[in-house]
């Protein structure tokens, strides 16, 4: 287990479900990965994010998937791309992620409470 951490650590996490709504290949990341963007609603809007998971998952069905993101997360450089939020996910028992969905479809943006 982390460390600990209080209540007011865990609220300065903005996690918010978002529709997937592009899928692009990803040849110049060193692991194979997608380019997505993803609609996180009216307030957020559509952001940008590299993900690790081509083992599980082909483009296609990406298309339209909800997925859980920390869309205040430092903006990160990877290659030529601009990451702007972390969608999230947990591996398997090979390393290969699986993401983080919701039980139900929800509206864009919906916060984690």
């Amino acid at each position: 287990m982390g460390r600990e951490i209080s209540w007011e650590d865990f609220h300065t996490v903005d996690l918010r479900v978002g529709t997937i709504i592009q899928v692009d290949d990803f040849p110049q990341a060193h692991k194979p990965a997608y380019q997505l963007r993803i609609d996180f609603g009216d307030e957020v809007g559509v952001l940008k994010s590299s993900a690790q998971i081509t083992y599980h998952y082909k483009k296609d069905e990406l298309m339209g998937k909800q997925v859980v993101g920390v869309v205040n997360f430092s903006r990160k450089q990877i290659a030529s791309f601009m990451s702007e939020c972390l969608i999230t996910g947990f591996a398997d028992d090979e390393g290969h992620i699986v993401l983080t969905a919701v039980e139900r479809q929800l509206p864009n943006g919906s916060k984690l409470i």
